[in-house]
């Protein structure tokens, strides 16, 4: 099990500087009891939808293993967008407060479910022909904040995460030749805490031994300087107009237009 460093939202300098050294940062209490309830519900709400729809062995991420994809037009994950729990680290985190929300989504894991191979959620978009600088050079690009929505434990599948792989240059080790200590690295985050993750950071899912569902959900924010295209219209307007005007700044690059 990962020996997790908890920090507490008003912690923002230690949350910042953990999540530097390692790639990651658990920040606790991140969403308030009926914040959380609102979201817990929403996700079930989802998943029996698409577990419905897409048996165990037909999931997009492995047997029994699910991506939401893009939920930011429900208003469980625009919620996420805004949080003032949130915000301070992420300004803190990219010096900057003209970064962006990406989009909401997550993933989910249904008892059955196997070890998933270590992963980063972001190739060489620099592609230098001479591989003087990769992506792994420069600063943090983008950082997903995660939600467990149950209390992360070995039995129900957690995330493991490898320290300190956020701007390694090495291989990653196929799941046959990935060393029993990375398979161990598992982060058993609470409830109601939020995960910052640079998205560079080697992660992958684990076994769930359990009988409950492990659901993950999570909200994107691109730095100022970096953006991916294709995620234009992803929010309705109906929603967009529920937001604070901070939220509506956030989420301004994937709005709908009418």
């Amino acid at each position: 099990m990962l020996d997790l460093e908890f920090v507490e939202p008003s912690e923002v300098d230690r949350a910042v500087s953990v999540f530097h050294r390692d790639g990651l940062a658990v920040v606790t209490d991140a969403l308030t009891d009926e914040q959380f309830a609102f979201l817990k519900d929403g996700a079930h709400r989802v998943v029996a939808e698409q577990t419905s729809a897409i048996p165990l062995e037909k999931a997009n991420r492995g047997f029994a293993r699910y991506s939401f994809g893009s939920q930011i037009h429900h208003p469980e994950w625009a919620m996420l967008a805004d949080l003032p729990t949130i915000l301070p680290i992420i300004e803190a985190i990219f010096n900057s407060n003209q970064f962006v929300c990406s989009g909401a989504g997550g993933d989910y894991s249904l008892p059955g479910a196997k070890i998933q191979q270590l992963h980063r959620d972001m190739s060489d978009v620099i592609n230098d022909p001479e591989q003087r600088v990769t992506i792994m050079d420069v600063p943090v690009p983008f950082i997903v904040v995660n939600f467990p929505m149950i209390d992360f434990s070995v039995e129900n599948g957690a995330t493991r995460f490898i320290r300190g792989t956020h701007r390694s240059r090495q291989p990653i080790p196929s799941l046959e030749d990935e060393p029993d200590w990375m398979k161990h690295s598992v982060a058993c985050a609470p409830s109601k805490s939020a995960i910052f993750r640079d998205v560079r950071c080697w992660h992958g899912g684990t076994a769930n031994m359990s009988r409950d569902v492990r659901i993950m959900t999570s909200v994107g924010y691109y730095a100022p300087w970096f953006r991916r295209p294709g995620r234009d219209g992803e929010m309705p307007r109906a929603i967009y107009k529920s937001l604070s005007e901070r939220g509506k700044v956030l989420c301004r690059s994937i709005v709908a237009l009418d």
